[in-house]
């Protein structure tokens, strides 16, 4: 079970955190989320960090040339889009050398529309898809948990592979990778004792569930 532990802000927490052998670890790119990162602080906790625990930036509705500069500079090879990006963003990222990770915010109404959403990417070979909770006027880490049960019965065995987020926390997330059998898991606020401040007990009883369900 691949896990990301997303939001993480400082050197010293991506350390701490690192140590845990999450797979990999989320910069948040995105200026209005408590737990924004700037390029020059997500470039020095790259450099922290073990081979075995990889970067993802996550970026908002930045333009591609944006994100692909601040991905070099990091050294960042996989990038995930968070925002309402059109295919061609995830095309133009791809050809320069990144690999990406489309994310959808769905709720209950939303989720049918979900099957033409992959359909207009299937062309460009995803690394994976992340399926977040829907929240109005937010992206990503609201706490809101995900329709899993829902997203069970939609999902298609020949799609990308299939990343679990939204509302995830050490006490659900084994009944919610029971529900939707998914590639991997991913969480910011669900182990956080407040907003960008993660709790390494909690990363370590998320980490322990996810793998173990």
């Amino acid at each position: 079970m691949w896990v990301k532990i997303c939001g993480i802000g400082d050197v010293d927490m991506a350390r701490r955190v690192a140590e845990l052998r999450p797979d990999a670890i989320g910069l948040n790119f995105y200026p209005n989320s408590p737990r924004f990162v700037d390029p020059r602080m997500a470039e020095r906790i790259c450099r922290a960090l073990p081979v075995d625990v990889e970067p993802v930036g996550v970026f908002v509705n930045e333009p591609a040339e944006d994100i692909a500069r601040i991905a070099a500079h990091c050294g960042i090879r996989t990038v995930q889009l968070h925002g309402d990006e059109p295919p061609e963003d995830a095309a133009r990222l791809g050809d320069a050398g990144l690999d990406v990770i489309r994310a959808w915010r769905v709720d209950a109404e939303a989720l049918p529309r979900l099957a033409d959403e992959i359909a207009a990417h299937r062309p460009l070979r995803l690394k994976a898809i992340l399926v977040d909770a829907r929240v109005a006027g937010q992206y990503g880490g609201s706490g809101q948990v995900a329709p899993w049960r829902e997203l069970a019965t939609v999902w298609e065995k020949d799609w990308p592979p299939l990343i679990l987020a939204g509302g995830l926390t050490p006490r659900n997330v084994a009944e919610a990778v029971s529900a939707t059998r998914p590639w991997g898991v991913d969480t910011a606020s669900g182990v956080e004792s407040s907003p960008g401040v993660k709790d390494l007990d909690q990363v370590r009883a998320f980490l322990a569930a996810a793998r173990s369900a």
